[in-house]
């Protein structure tokens, strides 16, 4: 089972951060659970909840009409309880 991939930088999820939340790109078979245990393990903090999304396959048409597809991604919100923090990220 890989672990959380990478973390997603993008506006929302910078704006999440001032709500303790953060974004992680995971492993589109890791479950909630899994990856509460993770993170409360690996960083040492308690988790609050988790929402998690599927980023749906994608395809391509090129001019020699042929079909690119995407594999499915699934991307997690993780928000903690108050008075901890991830410190990779900026608060």
């Amino acid at each position: 089972m890989d672990k959380p991939k990478n973390q997603v930088v993008t506006e929302k999820s910078i704006r999440l951060l001032q709500q303790n939340q953060y974004t992680f790109k995971v492993d589109s078979k890791l479950t909630k659970t899994e990856m509460k245990s993770w993170i409360e393990g690996f960083f040492d903090v308690e988790v609050e909840g988790i929402n998690s999304s599927r980023i749906g396959n994608r395809s391509r048409k090129r001019k020699n009409k042929l079909n690119i597809n995407f594999t499915s991604q699934k991307k997690m919100i993780v928000k903690l309880k108050k008075n901890y923090f991830i410190p990779l990220f900026l608060n």
